[in-house]
């Protein structure tokens, strides 16, 4: 194994503390029992995806959420049930993460939205803080931004060019699997961080 330069974290999961299952219920709340086949840890749909890229905007999420679903909800209904998921920031977990600035390169790669983009920032910032949570790492990558989306290899190798990292010698620490498994194709070291399990217990 090489010596690790460079680590790149997850949000959700990982930094941030999240529950599908609460967004699933709030929309479960107006009718809507086929969430899960719409956006899960694992898979998202096509709008879902646009959302996640930044293909289309807010106001129309929010306008083709109801084509799909045949509900006509209003967008502060779609959006707070959306943004349920969202919960807390692990205290512990930023501050193991200063810790490791001066010994690695840092960044964040998030599948993320510009609704939850508002959101979390916002969430962030219900404590006292000493700086913007970008200032945690080196760059702060979402997906919503850069038109880019994990699991797909793109995303990756974005991130490994724009900063010349070396493959071999950058850790991936995410939530979930799919995305664990192709930064294991292209090279990269991995920590797939199962439920329970926090950044701070690492060995870094």
């Amino acid at each position: 194994m090489q010596k690790i330069e460079a680590i790149i974290f997850d949000l959700g999961g990982v930094i941030l503390n999240i529950d599908y299952n609460l967004t699933r219920r709030e929309f479960e709340n107006y009718g809507i029992y086929n969430f899960n086949e719409m956006y899960s840890q694992a898979a998202a749909n096509d709008l879902f995806d646009d959302l996640e890229t930044g293909k289309i905007k807010e106001v129309d999420f929010y306008k083709e959420f109801n084509k799909h679903t045949g509900f006509i909800l209003s967008e502060d209904k779609i959006q707070t049930a959306w943004n349920a998921m969202l919960l807390n920031f692990r205290e512990k977990s930023l501050e193991f993460i200063d810790s490791l600035q001066t010994k690695y390169k840092l960044f964040l790669l998030s599948n993320t939205n510009h609704i939850h983009l508002k959101a979390f920032n916002k969430i962030y910032l219900e404590n006292k803080r000493d700086k913007p949570f970008e200032n945690f790492f080196n760059k702060a990558y979402y997906s919503c931004e850069i038109g880019l989306r994990k699991p797909n290899a793109d995303i990756y190798e974005f991130v490994l060019k724009e900063n010349k990292l070396d493959t071999g010698k950058t850790l991936f620490v995410d939530y979930s699997t799919q995305n664990i498994e192709t930064a294991k194709v292209l090279g990269m070291q991995t920590i797939l961080l199962a439920s329970g399990k926090y950044i701070e217990d690492l060995s870094l």
